[in-house]
């Protein structure tokens, strides 16, 4: 891994380079052409490298230079930007319009508000994220947006960064899986690109512009490269590089682009982050093709002067700009012009439902203890509590608004008048004869007053967390935890809500008889939660992240290792922890967490058997039988974990397959999954430093399989040499 300066290209290379493409730079008007010889590469017969290489080809260096601005690419009869003049692009290229998306079409209105991407993640879903990707990129071609800035994906150091609810968890096999899900969804019509952002170890808001996130290769490559590597495969049209420095060399201008390029044969184009450029040469040079939003490092006379001073090369530009037109082409925006106009709504019945699935199927079961959920279907009192299950805000303007979607400083991320909870549960209530009464929790003695004359108590926990802050702690917000502890000392049958970004921390949570975890859940959570707390839906979610007991058991417990220390004007953030990232730690550590990775519950149980492991080869073929033993139908995801052998000096286990199977009570089915070596997710492998390669130790491994990280009732022995 390359993350010194990058090297200046010498004076006379750039004067004796030839471009890797035939760019002609005419002193004076080309002749005029028919219009089949300007647009040849419209010819969709031609490949696509073809087709780049003909535009190109046809390009004076200026209207090559406008590939290499987000604002100048896009926008092909405009000429002026931030003050940077450019000729008029050739014909024939298209409007694009890059939208911000992780979790929904940013900004316009009249689009759906799906739940926030960690939901996603709880659902373990690959098919559900590939058609939320689908709905997502269909909804923002109708709002005339052709690029999405997502799916996100990171490697959940720690519970605290302020962007968790954006990405995918804290494994690299479920976040590259579901990411790449999410790629093939938005880029199935052939109308729409994906961007995988932010590449790479942007762990932490605070100080996200002016931090250096210090890490050692293997760690680099086995936890924080990993993820994207394996989302690379589903071929998104980019990349986008975080802000922070790797090593003390900004992302943006850090050969590990090139390296990742080159490593993985991905075909596509790095565009920086807002404002994550801080050089011209050197990021051309180590793989940056695009400056988001407006030319200010890519200016035309910036880059010019790049080429003077020798600091970059006409080969690194011209490569740039291919890389660019080739995407566009493959992602079909040159073949799709967007619509002249932006439709009002786009929001459509089908969306909205698998909005209310990865709700349904993300929300996790936590605890159920003398089974208190489902809700009975008797008559009875329901007491709901928490500001944040109506859509009237309280006193200090919270209400289910607020955990519609992440925040974006510090508000919603995502304009959402949900389906509230209390509307959900209202509706659901009646359907039997049962009362529903509503407290916001304002008024504590009022909240405690309900649940007493309550049958059954449903309190609402919540905590705000997004883009721009880090969160300080895993508590609840404004005495949210007091409040889940006050009701359920007035009634013992309380079942909490959590509506979080992240982990949190529950000192109560030996007072109440059920949790569940519900995310950010969009607009479709009132009646998904309804369905769930009456089990018209049964739980299938499971925990993406671990939760902790109490802050101190984290792995970063040091300033050194968060939120780093400042040195010279730069945050200097130690990943000291290596591998034991996420429930690595707890167990090498022999931490036992509040819940494990994997953790989610159901109203019925299963049961493992009849393990089989072999080895073939560069694979282990691992085979077991799950048995729904419980009562009613239900859909479990079996999961495949592998300790490798002392010597490779791993922490603990690691995710290595995982899969679902719906079964109706009594039904057992065979599971079959088989672990290749050269998976993109490396799961035999450690990365060897010393020869610059992954390597596959020889001994003796570990299988186990089982609900969770922690529940593994079937374990297995084989031998690899």
């Amino acid at each position: 891994m390359r993350t010194f300066p990058p090297r200046l290209v010498p004076v006379l290379a750039a004067l004796v380079a030839a471009p890797v493409l035939a760019v002609t730079t005419p002193a004076q008007a080309a002749p005029t052409k028919s219009a089949a010889e300007e647009c040849a590469w419209m010819d969709t017969g031609k490949s696509a490298d073809e087709r780049a290489r003909l535009l190109l080809k046809a390009s004076t260096l200026e209207q090559t230079l406008r590939w290499l601005d987000e604002q100048a690419a896009n926008n092909p009869a405009q000429t002026t930007f931030n003050g940077a003049t450019y000729p008029v692009q050739v014909p024939c290229t298209p409007t694009v319009v890059y939208s911000d998306g992780p979790d929904s079409v940013r900004n316009p209105g009249g689009v759906t508000a799906f739940p926030t991407p960690l939901a996603q993640a709880a659902t373990w879903n690959p098919r559900l994220a590939q058609q939320k990707g689908r709905a997502q990129a269909q909804e923002a071609y109708g709002k005339r947006r052709n690029v999405l800035l997502a799916p996100g994906l990171a490697s959940g150091r720690t519970p605290l960064s302020g962007r968790t609810p954006e990405y995918l968890g804290e494994d690299s096999l479920l976040t590259g899986t579901l990411a790449a899900a999410g790629v093939k969804g938005i880029q199935q019509d052939g109308k729409v690109g994906a961007t995988l952002k932010h590449y790479v170890a942007n762990e932490q808001e605070l100080d996200r512009q002016t931090s250096s996130s210090n890490i050692d290769e293997r760690t680099f490559r086995q936890v924080y490269q990993l993820p994207f590597e394996v989302a690379l495969k589903a071929d998104p049209a980019s990349v986008m590089c975080s802000y922070n420095q790797v090593n003390g060399v900004y992302a943006c201008e850090n050969e590990i682009l090139d390296d990742l390029k080159k490593e993985t044969g991905w075909k596509g184009y790095v565009m920086s982050d807002f404002g994550s450029v801080h050089s011209t040469g050197p990021s051309l040079n180590a793989g940056l093709d695009q400056e988001l939003n407006r030319p200010i490092w890519y200016t035309p006379d910036r880059i010019k002067a790049a080429l003077a001073d020798g600091s970059t090369t006409r080969k690194e530009i011209d490569e740039a700009a291919f890389r660019v037109v080739r995407s566009y082409i493959r992602a079909g925006l040159f073949d799709n012009p967007l619509p002249a106009e932006a439709a009002a709504n786009v929001s459509t019945p089908a969306n909205k439902a698998i909005a209310r699935e990865v709700v349904e199927q993300g929300s996790v079961l936590l605890k159920n203890d003398r089974k208190a959920l489902p809700l009975k279907g008797r008559k009875q009192t329901i007491a709901v509590i928490g500001p944040t299950a109506s859509n009237e805000p309280n006193a200090n303007g919270i209400s289910a608004k607020s955990t519609c979607s992440m925040l974006f400083r510090t508000t919603p991320a995502v304009t959402c008048t949900p389906i509230s909870p209390l509307d959900g549960i209202t509706a659901r209530a009646q359907k039997n004869g049962s009362t529903v009464t509503y407290s916001n929790g304002d008024d504590v003695a009022e909240a405690t007053r309900l649940a007493k004359e309550a049958d059954v108590v449903l309190v609402f926990g919540w905590l705000g967390m997004g883009e721009f802050a880090d969160i300080p702690n895993l508590s609840l917000q404004q005495n949210g935890d007091a409040l889940i502890s006050a009701v359920a000392a007035a009634n013992p049958n309380t079942v909490a809500v959590l509506e979080t970004g992240s982990a949190v921390t529950m000192p109560w949570l030996k007072q109440v008889r059920a949790v569940v975890q519900a995310w950010y859940p969009g607009e479709q959570q009132g009646n998904a939660l309804a369905a769930l707390l009456w089990g018209d839906v049964n739980f299938t979610g499971k925990l993406p992240m671990t939760f902790p007991k109490s802050e101190t058991d984290l792995p970063t417990r040091t300033p050194e290792q968060y939120p780093g220390v400042v040195r010279d004007g730069i945050r200097q953030v130690e990943y000291s922890e290596g591998l034991a990232v996420g429930y690595k730690w707890y167990d090498s550590k022999n931490i036992d967490p509040l819940f494990e990775f994997g953790h989610g519950l159901s109203y019925t149980t299963f049961t493992y058997s009849d393990l089989r492991t072999s080895v073939r080869g560069d694979s282990v073929k691992v085979t077991f039988r799950v048995r729904n033993s419980g009562e009613r139908a239900g859909t479990e995801t079996p999961q495949v974990y592998l300790t490798l052998p002392a010597a490779a000096g791993e922490p603990g286990k690691r995710l290595v397959a995982f899969d679902q199977v719906s079964l109706k009570p009594g039904a057992a089915q065979t599971v079959s999954v088989t672990i290749h070596e050269k998976s993109a997710d490396r799961p035999l492998s450690v990365w060897d430093s010393k020869k610059d390669q992954w390597r596959t130790p020889s001994g003796t491994y570990r299988v186990q399989v089982g609900d969770s990280s922690r529940s593994l009732p079937l374990s297995d022995r084989i031998n690899l040499r």
